[in-house]
């Protein structure tokens, strides 16, 4: 039997551009999250220890004491903040043309909440970023509470000429999770800030969680068709796992909360993405972490053995990854 590819975000940009384009990632001293400095709540997501989803940055040094937001009136670090860009720019993207042979770039401004600046603070970040050589575009990891429409609208004039994309977290449509999670968002913010987005012509990726408490394999599948009918271009699967420093490790130190298996995870995976418009490409399956700050669940440690395990539930689908 002819196995069939999942649509993968490397398909559609070798598509569209002829070359295999990667991703840099970025991190900027500053950038926080609103329900991390009190905004909206305070201690971020029960889930998240930052540091652990960009494992592979080198750790900034913070400006201490400085953080931006909306309301921010200036910022004495921008210099600083450009000066960080480039260092990380110009490392990785070297790194990537040793190692794969990489020719063409988007700068993925990935830790934290990538919006939650003042405008100029944003536009001379992402317009010194689409200057670098090679550089097709930008890649934008935010939240939906902390975008605007003067951003959007910048946003759009640039895709006139560049591949930009708007990374929203999306994790889960009910409301009753995202409290829990301490989110301090609704399902309908982000939404309503998908569509519009879309409606700026933008490109968006989702990103869903699976694995989150209380949730039943019926409420992560509600969740991906909510955000499939949103209109989402790309979308990012992760399964929900505990990191060190975090509200959920105490939780699970408590007995509070038991992580997804492996095999719930590939089904309601598997689920997801046959439910999933042939359009909407696949930026990742799974993740985790293969460092000490993992404490559970064992298997988000070894990334290529659950990347086989997907592999071989897939086959009985007909479908390859």
């Amino acid at each position: 039997m002819k196995l069939r590819q999942v649509y993968t975000y490397g398909n559609y940009l070798k598509e569209k551009f002829g070359t295999k384009v990667y991703k840099v990632p970025i991190s900027i001293s500053g950038f926080t999250c609103p329900n991390i400095d009190g905004s909206v709540a305070v201690g971020g997501c029960t889930f998240c220890e930052n540091d652990s989803f960009s494992p592979s940055l080198d750790k900034v040094k913070p400006l201490k004491g400085f953080h931006l937001n909306l309301d921010s009136t200036e910022n004495p670090f921008l210099e600083k903040q450009l000066q960080q860009l480039a260092v990380q720019f110009e490392s990785m993207s070297a790194r990537l043309r040793r190692d794969y042979g990489a020719e063409k770039f988007l700068v993925y401004f990935q830790s934290f909440t990538n919006t939650y600046a003042p405008l100029s603070t944003l536009q001379a970040l992402y317009d010194r970023a689409l200057a670098f050589d090679d550089v097709v575009g930008l890649s934008i990891g935010t939240r939906s509470d902390s975008v605007t429409d003067e951003t959007l609208a910048y946003l759009a004039a640039l895709s006139e000429d560049k591949e930009i994309w708007i990374e929203f977290g999306i994790q889960s449509i009910y409301d009753e999770t995202l409290e829990r999670i301490n989110r301090g968002h609704s399902a309908k913010n982000v939404e309503t800030w998908i569509k519009k987005s879309k409606s700026y012509g933008l490109n968006v990726c989702g990103h869903l969680i699976f694995g989150l408490p209380n949730e039943s394999q019926s409420m992560m599948l509600d969740s991906s068709e909510a955000a499939y009918a949103w209109g989402i271009d790309s979308v990012k699967y992760h399964p929900l796992y505990v990191v060190t420093r975090t509200a959920l490790a105490n939780e699970y130190a408590r007995g509070e909360f038991c992580p997804i298996s492996e095999a719930d995870y590939i089904e309601v995976l598997v689920a997801s993405l046959k439910m999933k418009p042939d359009h909407v490409s696949v930026q990742r399956m799974t993740a985790g972490i293969s460092d000490d700050s993992l404490i559970a669940p064992s298997w988000c440690r070894d990334k290529n053995m659950q990347l086989k395990h997907i592999n071989d539930r897939l086959k009985t689908e007909g479908l390859k990854y």
